[in-house]
């Protein structure tokens, strides 16, 4: 049976200046650093990124893919796809990054094996996706017609400060600033989507989600569900709203690069806005639903 490795995007605003952080010579608060190796799959020049394979992080998490910002503008001028790096991961309480230490030139790039689609546009129709909610009954996407509905997607095991649990945590501040208009929170819904099915179960997700909204065994989920689907079902609706996915070349695997999507959905089930990476406010979002809500009375 082929395993869906999860190779995750991080998509961190930084401020730099003159080849150092924003913060000069003072680190912020709470500052952790590992050590990391990895080989790299793919160089981004202008978002100062690099998409990396890293091995097992002791103390942090499992080696996976996942997409990095890098300190040193030259590291990224240096290295090319193939390349194997060492150096340190520094994670603070809002971003991360790396400090590269040593490239060592390797050999040529991993490249995806399946077609990309293009991303939906506002207007497009979405599809009627079925999913599995944190009770473990089926949900369809269309279910929710007459509603306006976020969606994004998470997975439960995700350590980083700035990708997965902001999302979750943006959506609980959302969550709390619709229930302010019991009219509006009626017409809105949220849903949060596991990409990560093989251990994001049901009842992972349950647990996970009533930790977030903080209503703990006293949650309802009535407005806010957490969910999870078939590989094939969570690939389908991923790759829809423009996550990728390939093949690893050195080992079969397919993989998912998550670059962090949120979709605003209208009561009729168009979209209307894609927001990209996590550089949105809960004050944005919760705006969106609740115009759309509005508009719809």
């Amino acid at each position: 049976m082929n395993r869906r490795t999860i190779v995750f995007s991080v998509l961190v605003v930084l401020t730099y200046s003159a080849g150092a952080c924003s913060w000069g010579d003072q680190p912020p608060k709470n500052e952790k650093r590992y050590p990391i190796k990895g080989s790299v799959i793919a160089v981004n020049q202008q978002e100062r990124t690099a998409m990396i394979k890293h091995e097992d992080i002791p103390g942090y998490m499992q080696g996976m893919t996942m997409e990095f910002k890098i300190k040193n503008a030259a590291d990224l001028q240096t290295m090319k796809p193939g390349d194997q790096i060492t150096g340190t991961l520094v994670v603070d309480e809002m971003s991360s990054w790396i400090e590269v230490t040593a490239i060592i030139e390797g050999g040529g790039a991993l490249t995806p094996t399946t077609v990309v689609p293009g991303e939906p546009k506002p207007g497009d129709e979405i599809p009627d996706f079925t999913l599995m909610n944190q009770d473990g009954k089926p949900i369809h996407l269309s279910q929710y017609k007459g509603r306006s509905v976020a969606l994004t997607f998470v997975y439960t095991r995700c350590p980083q400060p700035d990708q997965c649990t902001l999302m979750s945590n943006n959506f609980a501040a959302v969550d709390l600033e619709l229930q302010k208009q019991p009219d509006v929170y009626t017409r809105t819904h949220l849903l949060t989507v596991s990409f990560d099915p093989e251990y994001d179960t049901p009842k992972v997700m349950r647990s996970y989600g009533a930790s977030h909204t903080g209503r703990y065994s006293d949650e309802k989920f009535d407005h806010w569900e957490f969910t999870t689907g078939s590989a094939d079902e969570v690939k389908r609706i991923a790759e829809f709203f423009g996550l990728r996915y390939f093949k690893d070349s050195s080992t079969g695997e397919e993989q998912v690069m998550h670059s962090l999507r949120t979709a605003v959905i209208d009561p009729n089930g168009k979209l209307v806005k894609l927001y990209r990476g996590n550089d949105w406010k809960p004050s944005e979002l919760a705006e969106d639903l609740r115009s759309l809500a509005t508009a719809t009375r």
